[in-house]
């Protein structure tokens, strides 16, 4: 059980990775090019304030997992 924590923690960290490119690449950066004010203001909630969010909590808690923060004889 062990073991699977922690590859799940590998796989989270490598989301945290994918979700990063994903929101800045695809969400982020094609809103400010668009010219409309709207998009301008989804762009800057997604780079500002999203993208931080998701990828720091999916990394902490990736890098908690790999580490063996969640298991079951740590005290």
């Amino acid at each position: 059980m062990n073991f699977i924590k922690r590859l799940l923690g590998l796989i989270c960290i490598l989301l945290s990775v994918a979700a990063a490119y994903f929101c800045i690449m695809h969400f982020g950066l094609p809103k400010f090019n668009s010219g409309k004010q709207d998009d301008l203001v989804f762009g800057i909630i997604i780079l500002f304030i999203l993208t931080p969010l998701i990828v720091s909590g999916l990394a902490i808690f990736g890098y908690f997992a790999l580490n063996g923060e969640y298991d079951k004889n740590k005290m």
